[in-house]
């Protein structure tokens, strides 16, 4: 084995790498979005069902 099958192998080791974080932010970004959607919609739901109130609808209630 010489010097250039050597670097040959650690670039494919990066490319899988990459490939492989790639795909995982990926499906993270996946999970938050819909994660969101149903925090959102369920903070809708809970307005919908609550009487009306001056208060803020910030999660602080500041």
């Amino acid at each position: 084995m010489n010097v250039d099958d050597v670097i040959a192998e650690q670039i494919e080791r990066a490319r899988q790498r990459i490939e492989r974080e790639r795909r995982q932010r990926a499906e993270l970004a996946l999970a938050r979005r819909a994660g969101l959607a149903r925090r959102h919609a369920q903070k809708l739901r809970n307005l919908a069902l609550s009487p009306l109130s001056n208060g803020s609808l910030a999660a602080s209630g500041a």
